[in-house]
């Protein structure tokens, strides 16, 4: 496994090399405001992480990207391609992304194997046994091919959802979305999972990761996990945070922030932490 250090530095940042935009992006249910005026670029081969409050809007900021929810306002074009009501566009664009899901969301009558192997045979009209080579491959790269013949409900919940990881990939995207996909594992799972998105960064996969704040602090402390995202996102109730100038301590840190409803604030130190909460002693 590669460290930190060692992980490739985003790519520049330029037009020809922008992958995700989101221009002025709203989204409604009903009279609730989910998305307010969102702008975000994500760039080719870049990884970001999107951390805030459960409510705050981020599965819809990711699922909209899929269109797996629409958006009423605004413009989001993936890859050159702009996601309209054309369903020729969003068959296109969701060809060239994988999503995870916090829940795994498997078929519970497939294998392992025959999870992976749906799409490319449906979608792709790939020979089966082209898709099952297909798919024992990406199982040896999440490192369960042992498990091909199991059915999920035998499988342990970092299993799962490691083959849902190799489900997306089957596709060969272009994208990887993560909603929350360690939120719903024991501390000892995550390991598993964290493992094989290292491995997608450390290959050049352009990543979005959705996670709730203290899942956020949690993989900051991890020497491991540092330099797997190249800047985080943070969002609170329904817009971006920029920070609140008259909130800063005196080395920098703190988190108090004020409410910003345009552009996305990235964090400018990769090496950032959240600042510890203080000791039970000294309070």
């Amino acid at each position: 496994m590669a460290a930190a250090s060692d992980i490739p530095p985003p790519p520049d940042v330029g037009a020809d090399r922008a992958m995700i935009r989101m221009e002025a992006v709203h989204k409604w249910y009903g009279e609730f405001h989910a998305l307010k005026n969102i702008d975000l670029g994500v760039d080719r081969g870049e990884r970001i992480v999107i951390c805030g409050p459960s409510g705050s809007g981020k599965s819809t900021l990711i699922r909209c990207l899929n269109r797996l929810e629409e958006h009423q306002q605004g413009r989001i074009v993936i890859d050159g391609i702009e996601l309209t009501s054309d369903l020729k566009n969003v068959d296109a664009v969701r060809r060239e992304i994988g999503m995870v899901f916090q829940h795994f969301n498997l078929f519970p009558h497939l294998t392992a194997l025959e999870n992976l192997t749906l799409a490319p045979v449906w979608v792709r009209k790939m020979p089966r046994a082209q898709a099952d080579e297909l798919g024992m491959r990406l199982l040896e790269r999440v490192r369960i091919p042992e498990q091909a013949d199991k059915y999920p409900g035998q499988l342990s919940g970092g299993q799962q959802q490691r083959v849902a990881i190799a489900r997306s990939l089957c596709m060969n995207p272009k994208i990887m979305l993560f909603d929350e996909p360690t939120s719903a594992l024991d501390p000892e799972m995550i390991k598993e999972v964290l493992d094989v998105m290292i491995s997608l960064a450390e290959e050049g996969m352009t990543m979005i990761r959705v996670t709730p704040l203290h899942g956020q602090r949690r993989d900051h402390r991890s020497r491991r996990t540092r330099g797997l995202l190249h800047r985080p996102e943070v969002r609170p109730h329904a817009a971006l945070l920029e920070p609140d100038p008259g909130a800063l301590a005196s080395d920098g840190r703190s988190r108090r922030c004020s409410r910003l409803d345009l552009p996305s604030w990235s964090l400018p130190d990769p090496a950032w932490r959240f600042p510890r909460r203080p000791s039970r002693r000294s309070r």
